[in-house]
Parts: C-alpha cells; sequence; structure tokens
C-alpha cells in the first residue's frame, strides 16, 4: 500500500495547514488541515479493509495470425458490502497496456475483454498483470502483481491462393536432368482394398510378402513447390515489404500443402530450409520468426523440387532469377509498385506494393 500523487499532495498540504493554524491559532485553517489529514487516512484504511478480491487472468489464442484478434480476459469478483475500484495494466512485448475495469460491486463477477494488439510478427511477452486497487477519492492504492508471463506467437497472414500450375514436371531424385514423372513413375505402396484396378497390383512385392499390394504412381498434376525467400537486408527499402513478403510466402506454402502438393522453405541467406508434405504449422512457426539478415547467401534449391519455384524478394535479384530459371515452372514476385506482368527469359515476374497485390496476379496469371 501507498499513498498516491494526489494522496501525498494532500496529506501535505493538510500537515501545513494544521501546523500554521495552530501556530497563529486560527482554528478554521487547522480544522481544515485536520479534515484533510483525515481524508488521507481514511482513504488508506479504506485500502487496507477492502473486500477480498478474486481474479484470473488468460491470453487466446496463442498462435494468432497477424492483424487478427487475439484476446485478453479478465475474471474478478468481490466478496464484501463496498464497491471496489480498480486499475489494471497489462505488459505486452514489454509495454504497458491500460485495461478498463469497471466498479466491482459486492458479490458481483465482471469478466473485462481487452484485445491484444497484434500488428508485429514474432513471438512476444504477455504479462504480468498489475492492480491497483483505489482507496476513498483516489489518495491511496494498493498495488498487487499477479497472472504468469505468457507467450503470443504472431504469425503471418494466410491470403486465399487458388493453386499451382497444373502439369509441371517432376525433377526426378539424382538425376542430372528433369524428366516427366507420373503414370508409371512408382512412389509408394499400399494393400489391395475391394474395388482396386487389379492392373495397378505390384507383382513382385505381392508374391515376396504374400499380401496383395497395388503401386501408387505420381501424379503430374501435384508438383513440389519450392519458395524461395530473399531474406537480405539489401533487398528491401523498407521493413514493411518484408513484411509483405513473408506473407506471401505463407499463403503459397499453405495454399500447396492444402491441395496436396509437398512443399519447401528456403532462405536467400541459408539460414532456413525446410520441408513439409501436410501439416503448414511448422513453417508458420519459422516464418514468424524470421528477420532481415545482412548477409547475401547463393542458395540452391535441390533438384527434386524443380516443378515451381516461386521465388519472393523486395528487388529483382538477378542470382535468384537464375534459380527460379532452373524450374519447369520458375516465377519471380516483387515486393514493389505495381507493374504489368513481365518475363525474364523464361521466368515470370510479377510486381506488387503489397502482399494482396501480388496474390490476385498470381491468381489471375499463374493458378489453374
Amino acid at each position: 500500500m501507498r499513498l498516491t500523487l494526489r494522496g501525498t499532495g494532500v496529506v501535505v498540504l493538510g500537515l501545513l495547514m494544521l501546523g500554521v493554524g495552530l501556530w497563529w491559532r486560527y482554528a478554521g485553517m487547522a480544522a481544515f488541515g485536520l479534515a484533510l489529514t483525515a481524508l488521507v487516512v481514511a482513504s488508506v484504511v479504506s485500502v487496507l479493509v477492502a473486500s477480498p478480491l478474486t481474479v484470473s487472468r488468460s491470453v487466446r489464442p496463442r498462435t494468432v495470425p497477424r492483424l487478427a484478434r487475439c484476446n485478453g480476459r479478465l475474471e474478478l469478483s468481490a466478496v464484501g458490502r463496498w464497491p471496489v475500484a480498480l486499475d489494471a495494466v497489462d505488459v505486452v512485448a514489454g509495454s504497458p497496456f491500460a485495461v478498463d475495469v469497471p466498479l466491482l460491486k459486492p458479490g458481483a463477477v465482471e469478466a473485462v475483454d481487452y484485445a491484444i494488439p497484434t500488428e508485429r510478427r514474432g513471438v512476444f511477452d504477455v504479462g504480468p498483470l498489475t492492480l491497483r486497487r483505489k482507496g476513498l477519492a483516489g489518495l491511496a492504492q494498493a498495488r498487487t502483481v499477479l497472472g504468469e508471463v505468457v507467450q503470443v506467437r504472431v504469425v503471418p497472414r494466410v491470403l486465399p491462393v487458388r493453386g499451382l500450375p497444373s502439369g509441371a514436371r517432376r525433377g526426378q531424385v539424382g538425376a542430372d536432368e528433369r524428366v516427366e514423372r507420373g503414370g508409371t513413375d512408382l512412389v509408394g505402396l499400399r494393400e489391395y482394398v475391394p474395388g482396386d484396378d487389379l492392373r495397378r497390383l505390384h507383382w513382385a512385392t505381392s508374391a515376396r510378402t504374400g499380401t496383395l499390394m497395388i503401386r501408387e504412381d505420381a501424379d503430374p498434376a501435384r508438383p513440389h513447390l519450392a519458395v524461395l525467400l530473399d531474406d537480405s537486408v539489401s533487398s528491401y527499402a523498407e521493413a514493411q515489404r518484408f513484411e509483405e513478403a513473408v506473407e506471401v510466402a505463407a499463403s503459397l506454402i499453405t495454399s500447396a500443402l492444402e491441395q496436396g502438393h509437398p512443399v519447401r522453405l528456403l532462405t536467400s541467406s541459408g539460414g532456413t530450409d525446410l520441408e513439409e508434405t501436410q501439416d503448414s504449422a511448422p513453417i508458420l512457426a519459422a516464418l514468424a520468426d524470421l528477420e532481415l539478415q545482412d548477409a547475401d547467401g547463393r542458395p540452391t534449391v535441390p533438384v527434386r523440387d524443380l516443378d515451381v519455384v516461386a521465388v519472393i524478394s523486395g528487388t529483382t535479384v538477378p542470382a535468384l532469377v537464375l534459380e527460379a530459371g532452373r524450374a519447369a515452372f520458375g516465377t519471380v514476385l516483387v515486393v514493389d509498385e505495381k507493374r504489368p506482368v513481365s518475363a525474364a527469359g523464361s521466368v515470370l515476374v510479377i510486381s506488387g506494393g503489397r502482399a494482396e497485390d501480388l496474390v490476385d496476379s498470381w491468381n489471375a496469371v499463374v493458378a489453374r
């Protein structure tokens, strides 16, 4: 418990007026000083004997797309006969964040929801929460720190992408040249179930195991997607352009995985190289933590991923354009002022100032 700034001023003024009134034998001034001092004492007593509180705090969700809603929730109840006035301050990414708490009535339960800012991508701490119980006339207060520190991860937004270009060739693992896969290219085996086409039986394996096995062939309409994200600080005129580039990467990868395409995420610095076939969560988490790097690298997309290669950058980097040119279908998406779709050799170049512009152009020109 401590006096507020107002309480400190009132008690100093009250004691001064009381002393001067007694010294000058001015009864009115002394009485007024005594009243001010008594008011401060009453405020202190009101804090010390205030009604007990029950408080809980939760933060949901813990993982949220950028600019989406993340809520903090306070649940408070007071047990006693007197109302309780409170101020609440939460700490979000190291900065104080005021929470408006109504006057708590005796026996009532109040739930207070407040929005936690999610403008910045990355991981940040929320908490602890500080409650200040105000005394009579706001002259004294009691301060309580509670609530655990929790982490909130803000991942990139995922914009709607129609899909990848169909019919792209898939690179054979270990091959010197890209070859067409599909039809007779074996990618897996499974047990026979009634209704399967007997022409797809894999006789050698069936004879060896004694169980009928059906061959699964590659689907040439489901190419691999490799996203090469330029994370060099020299490629972006401003930091916001990198945020847009990250969201384009997240959108392409999530859409490809939802449609059953294997994906690979690489960064130009070489710090990130992730492969996924089903779940986008690990890649989105990696993108949430991604920061611009000072070093310029020379990444190489593996041969087996040279079906569809999407290079995302803040400028047209010749080395990255050449890397996209190795693919069956290569495109470069540049976060810059919007210009007509163009070509650099066999590579499609798409420009746009925002992630939405680039995704719209992809949907109109690339997706099938």
